[in-house]
């Protein structure tokens, strides 16, 4: 059986395990947290920013095992663990 669509799937982590088709932007994401200092994220809704923060979130958290695969993984040389607080209202 093939890969599923990931229709309105916000997790990295559920994506990532479950087998669902995945278009890697990782390089755009170490790009953003090595280059940059302030963000504002201004998408459209339905338009991928909880998933992109879900990314985010797991790649502060150091979860190289959720970026196998990925070019992330082999553009990332240090995967620490910082502390990440998400805020969710």
């Amino acid at each position: 059986m093939g890969k599923l669509y990931p229709i309105g799937i916000q997790n990295f982590e559920k994506l990532r395990k479950e087998g669902y088709f995945y278009v890697d932007k990782t390089a755009l994401i170490h790009r953003l947290v090595s280059t940059g200092s302030y963000y504002f994220l201004s998408r459209p809704r339905r338009f991928g920013k909880s998933l992109l923060i879900s990314t985010l979130e797991a790649y502060f958290q150091g979860r190289k095992d959720l970026f196998e695969g990925l070019v992330i993984e082999n553009i990332e040389k240090d995967w620490a663990c910082h502390p990440v607080l998400h805020l969710n209202g």
